[in-house]
């Protein structure tokens, strides 16, 4: 009887310990399933206000964008009252300046990552990542202002499209700086020390190995960058406000872009036709970003295929 005992008595006990679903797992499956379920939940919640944005942008504005003289014709001549016109003198200037801004802003932030990840040391690289911190918080109209009291008051330069880009420039350099850090730390120390052992001299060995390596996460950075860039008004509102007519000369008076242009429309909305061209302004807007997303996206994979 007490082998049976002890027989029967381990039955359980090995199919306990074989199938894993004492109280302890049972429990953390729970705990796992409430954690998934949360999880998509905060998900969709995040979800709702951004399908809702965008398309309720797209149903007022986005027929606009279908016809052709919206991308070809500006609102020279064009009041608020009247139907027609485009949107390509704002799309022109949006685009001149992001560009500018990211000539500047995009080699002066990755040296700066750089330098704090591959030779800064002490106090000074304290100094300049307590600096790049300050930059990040910075509000864009500090930033317009601060280059109004320097570009303007203090050098006695006119309003253009140029003051605006270095406004900008402050508030992209921050972004790109610590997008580029981050990439640059995942980097493996082991590539580094592998080129060092062949006699690579560092400077060559962060140039082509380690910028090659976190090359999509920089373009990341960057795309982020643009895509706060862009969206700014302040800077455009005191350095260079709204245009009707092209203009592409950054240092020759005023520039329209499509934050400007839906400033300049947002006290007219109860005219049908103004209201309409906000709207597609805005969904212009956001076009491009995912454009520019989009082309990072290929960038990077392309990078990625040839290595």
């Amino acid at each position: 009887m007490s082998t049976l005992d002890t027989t029967s008595g381990s039955v359980p006990q090995t199919a306990r310990l074989t199938s894993g679903l004492g109280p302890k797992s049972s429990s953390r499956a729970i705990k796992d399933r409430a954690a998934t379920v949360v999880m998509w939940l905060a998900f969709l919640i995040a979800m709702v206000p951004l399908v809702w944005i965008l398309a309720t942008v797209v149903m007022k504005g986005g027929s606009l964008l279908l016809h052709a003289d919206w991308w070809t014709h500006s609102q020279q001549g064009i009041t608020n009252r009247e139907e027609g016109g485009g949107a390509a003198h704002a799309i022109q200037g949006t685009l001149i300046q992001a560009a500018m801004t990211a000539l500047i802003a995009v080699p002066i932030g990755v040296l700066t990552a750089v330098y704090l990840v591959e030779y800064g040391g002490g106090r000074f690289k304290r100094v300049v990542s307590f600096m790049v911190d300050i930059l990040t918080g910075v509000p864009s109209i500090v930033a317009a202002l601060f280059v109004y009291a320097v570009w303007i008051t203090t050098l006695g330069f006119d309003r253009m499209a140029f003051a605006v880009c270095l406004a900008l420039v402050l508030l992209m350099v921050p972004v790109v700086v610590r997008s580029t850090e981050e990439m640059l730390k995942l980097v493996p120390n082991e590539l580094r020390e592998a080129s060092y052992a062949l006699g690579v001299p560092k400077w060559k060995t962060i140039t082509k190995v380690v910028l090659p390596t976190a090359f999509s996460g920089i373009v990341t950075g960057v795309l982020l960058g643009l895509a706060r860039v862009m969206g700014e008004t302040a800077p455009l509102l005191i350095l260079a406000p709204y245009f009707r007519s092209i203009s592409t000369n950054l240092f020759d008076g005023l520039m329209g872009t499509l934050p400007t242009m839906i400033n300049a429309g947002r006290d007219n909305m109860a005219i049908e036709a103004n209201s309409e061209r906000v709207w597609a302004s805005a969904c212009t807007l956001i076009v491009l970003i995912l454009v520019l997303n989009l082309l990072g996206r290929l960038i990077s994979r392309f990078n990625k295929l040839d290595r």
